[in-house]
């Protein structure tokens, strides 16, 4: 049986991009559906807690947070090459640099995105 993966996703989202980036390094075919203007009845089925982008369905189970997906990725599709080092030192640390950009870059980014003029320059 294969697998049925579909990737709820909005094509300008990083997080988003790190789930793509993630199947296509295991060369997984999946469904990619997008609708951020209404969050459809699927996504806030499988991502009740915090209704948005991205989510792995996989084989009808939700997986949510981007981080957690590449993780299940590569747990799930061992036999293709590892996105994460097997080593846990050299793992925790690449997952240090994830949340990282989770949390100081991308917001830096929404700051930029999402102010004008003077606050804009401050950002």
């Amino acid at each position: 049986m294969a697998d049925e993966i579909i990737l709820l996703d909005f094509w300008p989202s990083m997080f988003g991009m790190r789930v793509k980036i993630a199947l296509a390094e295991k060369d997984l075919k999946y469904e990619y559906r997008e609708d951020l203007r209404n969050k459809s009845p699927l996504l806030l089925e499988m991502n009740p807690v915090h209704k948005k982008i991205p989510v792995l369905i996989h084989n009808g189970k939700a997986i949510c947070e981007s981080q957690i997906i590449v993780e299940h990725i590569d747990e799930v599709w061992k036999d293709k090459s590892p996105l994460l080092p097997s080593d846990p030192s050299q793992r925790a640390q690449a997952m240090f640099w994830a949340d990282y950009v989770d949390k100081k870059i991308f917001e830096l980014g929404r700051k930029i995105w999402t102010t004008n003029g003077e606050d804009q320059e401050a950002a």
